[in-house]
């Protein structure tokens, strides 16, 4: 962990010495509650988007992203046809990736059906409060919450959903607390 060269706060890894893009991010939305279907249906697509890449590249994207789903409206996005497909694989905008693509228009479809809210089922994963790491090294890359998690949306017909991808989302949306031990963001305020 380094300081970052603006404000003098020790960030996670990550987020040290990078573009104020991922420090934002880190300083005001990673590892925070996130709630609601529409919030956690955008941060699941964004998580799978970001499988094999930077996430400094979703980020960039993101607004594009945004614009593409329509806001991630899961009813919208549910109706979404093959020429939609053409469409965002056509938009330099976004990954223009068409498994992916078709992966977030599927999860939309499964999420719009769903019998449960789509954050409840989702919160319903969340493991017990643990203590934060004290290095990088010590978060794993997945666990047994993430690895059920992923089971349970692929036995729905979600895609894009292995256990790293689950972990991932459980760390943006505050599922688990996976800002280091140093980190200035206050556990207790999440």
């Amino acid at each position: 962990m380094s300081p970052a060269p603006d404000d003098g706060r020790r960030r996670c890894d990550w987020a040290a010495g990078g573009p104020p893009l991922l420090s934002d991010y880190h300083d005001q939305e990673w590892g925070r509650p996130l709630h609601g279907r529409v919030a956690l249906f955008e941060r699941l697509t964004l998580e799978a988007f970001q499988s094999g890449l930077s996430w400094l590249v979703v980020l960039r994207k993101r607004e594009n992203f945004r614009r593409a789903f329509a806001g991630f409206d899961i009813e919208t996005v549910a109706g979404y046809t093959e020429r939609d497909v053409a469409r965002l694989l056509a938009d330099t905008g976004i990954v223009r990736n068409r498994a992916k693509i078709e992966a977030t228009i599927a999860n939309a479809r499964v999420a719009a059906d769903l019998d449960v809210d789509l954050s409840d089922l989702l919160w319903s994963h969340a493991p017990p409060p643990r203590p934060r790491p004290a290095k990088s090294a010590d978060m794993p890359s997945a666990t047994p919450e993430s690895t059920a998690l992923a089971r349970r949306l692929k036995s729905l017909g979600f895609r894009f959903v292995g256990p790293t991808t689950a972990y991932a989302l459980m760390q943006a949306t505050g599922m688990v607390d996976d800002h280091l031990l140093a980190c200035w963001v206050p556990s207790d305020g999440l």
